[in-house]
């Protein structure tokens, strides 16, 4: 019977060590990063929309002493008061889906769906799951998705996603380019003579956003702040030309250039923004294009040849 008892106290001395062990023994964690979508991952489908691409997010899956994982996502320059859709969704062989995705159109709660509003800065949704840490990292085929707040979800159009990648996977470094051109009020920057002539006020001001695509084009996004609620800007690229070739003896061509950019662009309270697929590359547009970056007077009748009629007048990306 002692050496019973004995052999009992010396199992449950060593269930305690083991236990303390386990206590003691480090947890795993990996963080892993994603930049904005501009095709790295589908580059037939780069993001097309009005947000800003500085934004970017990461993934940390971090090991639970349960068996299970804990997943935080960080999302880095959200916009204040708009609401992110952050889902996980199980790839899948895109001839078995009723819109030919690469994975199930059914996000995987289990593993990670979750929303917050932006404040304007750095922003982290954290969701537990029974998933282990190893499966996670080592088997779990899957894609991260982050949906635009400002358009209508869609689990099928890829194009309105900020962020696309494999689930908790290492991303592959894109080294894709982006930059960004500023532009005053038509005083006469280009020409005395073209200086602005209207009833427009001359508050407002705009922004080219260039950004380099996996597929080798470059998404132009405008930016016209101090707009005129619920006017309509037309907004063009013009090539530049010899006034000695033109009709109206104007440095450029009156018809312009939709390779580059041209779109009415609707003010919704004082900012007007609008993102077009360029067909010209980020060195093409930077380098080597040569054009003018024109916003019409939405105040006046529209014209091709009264540059006086023209609120931004600048060279195209420079």
């Amino acid at each position: 019977m002692k050496n019973l008892m004995n052999l009992v106290y010396a199992l449950l001395f060593l269930s305690i060590i083991a236990s303390c062990k386990d206590e003691d023994e480090a947890l795993m964690s990996k963080t892993f990063y994603y930049e904005f979508h501009n095709g790295q991952t589908v580059t037939a489908s780069p993001y097309l929309g009005t947000h800003p691409s500085d934004l970017s997010a990461s993934i940390t899956v971090e090991e639970l002493r349960t068996g299970g994982s804990m997943i935080s996502v960080s999302i880095l320059n959200s916009l204040d008061g708009e609401l992110y859709n952050v889902r996980a969704y199980d790839a899948a062989d895109p001839a078995t889906t009723p819109n030919g995705t690469p994975y199930n159109e059914t996000p995987n709660s289990a593993l990670f769906v979750s929303s917050k509003e932006g404040d304007g800065g750095t922003i982290t949704l954290s969701q537990e799951t029974d998933m282990s840490y190893e499966e996670i990292i080592n088997s779990y085929n899957g894609y991260f998705v982050i949906h635009d707040p400002l358009q209508e979800t869609s689990t099928s159009n890829i194009s309105t996603y900020l962020v696309i990648g494999t689930f908790a996977k290492d991303q592959t470094a894109s080294g894709l380019q982006s930059s960004s051109h500023n532009y005053d009020f038509n005083t006469g920057q280009i020409d005395a003579a073209y200086t602005y002539n209207g009833p427009h006020d001359s508050n407002l001001n705009a922004t080219i956003v260039l950004d380099e695509l996996a597929d080798g084009q470059t998404r132009v996004t405008v930016r016209i702040m101090n707009a005129v609620s619920g006017e309509s800007y037309r907004t063009h690229a013009h090539d530049m030309a010899d006034p000695n070739t033109t009709p109206s003896g104007i440095p450029y061509n009156e018809s312009p250039n939709p390779d580059v950019f041209v779109s009415p662009i609707l003010a919704t309270g004082s900012t007007a923004v609008k993102s077009k697929i360029s067909t010209k590359t980020y060195h093409e547009l930077t380098s080597s294009y040569n054009g003018f970056f024109v916003v019409h007077d939405p105040l006046q009748e529209i014209s091709a040849t009264d540059p006086t009629t023209y609120v931004i007048l600048g060279v195209f990306a420079r």
